[in-house]
């Protein structure tokens, strides 16, 4: 009896033995869960965007025109000033001088002119009545036209020594922006060339210019002719400052350049802006947006849906079944906060726009509505 209860025992010591050593099944993984968005269909319009410059529609170079010691800078640098505004003021006194010695040889040469007129007068009748030679005659018509000649030139440099004294007050050309100045006050300007003191630019409207790709160029011709109008002045262009705004006034499309620079392959455009206020000025970088075309019936999709990775573009599609299909798309342009598609994808179809890394092809997920955020999103790009 105690045999048989001993091997009882063991047997269900053993028993409790296997039961412990053995693990629970782990549980099993939970259902993903995603946001999805439909794909919209939507006519949209393509914009172009072209990076450049901004310049002067007038920049002109302040020279100093005649020679002499710089008196003074009346200018704020980088203010903005009118036309007449004055600028520099060179040293007038030597130019005062020789003004006063044209004007001293002006006085004798107007003499000797009156002395030879009356000697000629005097001759006419008694050459008439034959009581002086002709030969005199001449001579003293001679006298006189050379005379003339000689009161004349004094009267040009009389003419240009008023000019050379006036180019001693530098005013504003235009009304504009002045830039810093490059000669200082003290300084001798205008020995052996015109010296350039600064610039004045004149900033309302403001220029842009920017380099557009053979290939964007023949896209834009090609619009502009099947509308039968001109690009120039007939659209309306954005400009998007260096900090992501968008200038107030719109612009237009102000002239092309007349060839391709071979060196870049690049056709120069020029835009003009209306700039009142004077916030854009020259040397300024930014991008102008051109309305290329108008895409009908348009695939959109937000942009986090779409993943990039090696120029290949993917988007993760779930089906009505909720099973996950894992598509590469073509990509179009942008428009807003979505992405047009060009292929790979189908009208009415959900894309994933959140929970992508996670996610293996064939896998079956939760789908979940969208956050608030996702359908400011959505609203956004179908409105």
């Amino acid at each position: 009896m105690l045999a048989r209860l001993t091997l009882c025992a063991m047997v269900l010591l053993g028993l409790g033995a296997i039961t412990g050593c053995s693990r629970p099944a782990p549980p099993a993984a939970p259902t993903p869960e995603v946001y999805v968005a439909p794909v919209l269909v939507k006519d949209v319009p393509i914009f172009l965007e072209l990076v450049g410059q901004a310049k002067g529609s007038q920049d002109v170079q302040i020279r100093a025109r005649v020679e002499g010691f710089l008196e003074s800078a009346s200018f704020t640098e980088g203010a903005f000033v009118t036309l007449g505004t004055p600028l520099y003021r060179i040293d007038p006194r030597p130019l005062e001088t020789v003004l006063a010695q044209a004007r001293a040889n002006l006085a004798t040469q107007a003499a000797k002119l009156e002395q030879a007129s009356i000697a000629a007068n005097r001759l006419k009748p008694l050459a008439a009545q034959e009581a002086v030679s002709l030969q005199e005659l001449d001579n003293a018509l001679s006298n006189e036209s050379a005379a003339r000649a000689q009161r004349d030139a004094a009267q040009a440099a009389v003419d240009k020594a008023l000019l050379d004294l006036s180019y001693t007050k530098i005013t504003s050309p235009l009304d504009g922006v002045v830039g810093t100045t490059l000669v200082k006050p003290g300084n001798l300007v205008g020995r052996g060339e015109s010296t350039l003191l600064t610039t004045v630019s004149q900033v309302d409207p403001i220029l842009f210019r920017a380099g557009l790709s053979e290939a964007e160029y023949l896209r834009l011709a090609r619009q502009f002719a099947a509308k039968g109008a001109r690009p120039e002045g007939e659209t309306a262009v954005d400009l998007l400052l260096a900090d992501g705004t968008v200038h107030t006034h719109a612009g237009r499309i102000d002239g092309i350049e007349r060839a391709v620079d071979a060196a870049t392959g690049t056709l120069a455009v020029q835009f003009a802006f209306p700039n009142p206020d004077r916030l854009v000025r020259p040397g300024q970088f930014g991008r102008v947006r051109v309305q290329a075309e108008v895409r009908s019936g348009a695939l959109l999709v937000p942009q986090r849906a779409v993943q990039e990775l090696q120029s290949l573009h993917t988007v993760v599609v779930v089906g009505s079944d909720n099973t996950v299909d894992i598509r590469t798309v073509k990509v179009g342009p942008r428009f807003e906060n979505l992405w047009v598609i060009e292929s790979g994808i189908e009208p009415g179809e959900r894309v994933v726009m959140e929970g992508l890394q996670r996610l293996r092809d064939g896998m079956t997920v939760s789908v979940q509505t969208a956050t608030k955020d996702e359908s400011d999103v959505l609203s956004a790009g179908a409105g």
